[in-house]
């Protein structure tokens, strides 16, 4: 049996890694995509692909400070992402708390980084679709800033829709640059050191 296929056992992930976004190349550079930027960064960092189509999500898989990763990007838009993420948990029994979330945050300026061990879902409907899958709010989060509304009475689905300005990508890149270093701690339970560390 030299020849044997190497396989897998669906016990071998043991962190679900995902980034919020909405699919489609009209929302690619919003600041509500803040979490597939993020990924998309993560995945070239670790040189893997995320372009599998399974539980309703493109997923890749990888290894971060040796403990081995599902990636994910769920193609459900904002407000369902808790399908995709209910749906992988369940096939590879991952906990919540070794569910990693990473996703925009109106309330930190624009590149600021914070991790949270858990907590509410803010006003985020990813988030709050998160946490009604799986009936938990106990999943540490790595939050991108992305700004607060300009104005009070600016519609916030417009904001979060629109595209970042020239100035703030740079900052941005240099939050999620951050935040996939943080990874190495928060995959060995170590989310304390990763906040002190990274949050700002």
């Amino acid at each position: 049996m030299i020849f044997k296929k190497k396989t897998y056992s669906s016990g071998g992930i043991e962190y679900l890694i995902v980034g919020l976004g909405n699919p489609g190349r009209q929302y690619e550079i919003t600041r509500h995509n803040a979490g597939f930027l993020f990924m998309d960064m993560l995945s070239e960092k670790l040189s893997v692909k995320i372009n599998k189509i399974k539980f309703k999500a493109v997923v890749g898989e990888a290894q971060i400070g040796g403990v081995r990763c599902l990636l994910m990007k769920p193609q459900t838009f904002m407000n369902l992402s808790g399908e995709a993420v209910k749906e992988a948990c369940s096939f590879y029994k991952i906990p919540p708390e070794n569910v990693i979330v990473a996703f925009d945050d109106i309330s930190l300026p624009c590149g600021g980084l914070r991790i949270r061990r858990k907590g509410s879902a803010g006003g985020h409907n990813g988030i709050k679709s998160i946490i009604q899958h799986l009936g938990s709010d106990k999943f540490p989060r790595i939050k991108l800033g992305v700004g607060a509304k300009p104005h009070p009475d600016y519609d916030l689905a417009d904001y979060v829709l629109s595209n970042f300005a020239k100035d703030d990508i740079p900052l941005m890149k240099q939050a999620m640059e951050k935040g996939c270093d943080a990874l190495d701690f928060m995959v060995k339970g170590k989310i304390d050191e990763a906040m002190s560390k990274y949050s700002h």
